[in-house]
């Protein structure tokens, strides 16, 4: 008999509540079988896990879901994984574009606090100095 998982199983290994759970079943990640009364019972396979794995995976490098769900739609495919290796590494090079343009304009604020720091202390420095004339 094949692995299943419950809603409340796979939240708590992945440490998602179960409303972002039901959030990925209606974005398409994941599609549970149901079962009980009305089919009100989820019912999660190994390959909904993996699903759920891979979308926390691509969240983390920064993706968006529909990147996420199209990449992880395409290992789903018995096709030549060729293509898709191609469309994940384009993909992939702009995120990084994305991600060094952040670094780039951080850099450039970081530089800016810097420069205001120096300022700050130096006008601090001069404040602090008792004045030469209230001494004579």
């Amino acid at each position: 008999m094949a692995t299943t998982y419950t809603i409340s199983d796979l939240a708590q290994e992945f440490d998602l509540t179960t409303r972002a759970m039901r959030f990925y079943e209606d974005m398409g990640l994941l599609q549970p079988e149901r079962s009980g009364p009305g089919g009100r019972n989820r019912v999660y396979s190994a390959r909904d896990r993996t699903r759920l794995k891979l979308t926390l995976r691509a969240k983390r490098l920064g993706l968006s879901l529909t990147e996420a769900k199209d990449l992880i739609d395409m290992y789903d495919s018995p096709r030549d994984t060729g293509p898709q290796l191609e469309k994940f590494l384009v993909v992939l090079a702009e995120h990084r574009r994305q991600l060094e343009e952040q670094m780039a304009d951080l850099q450039a604020t970081l530089d800016e606090v810097k420069v205001h720091e120096k300022e700050a202390k130096a006008l601090l420095a001069r404040t602090e100095r008792p004045s030469t004339r209230a001494a004579k």
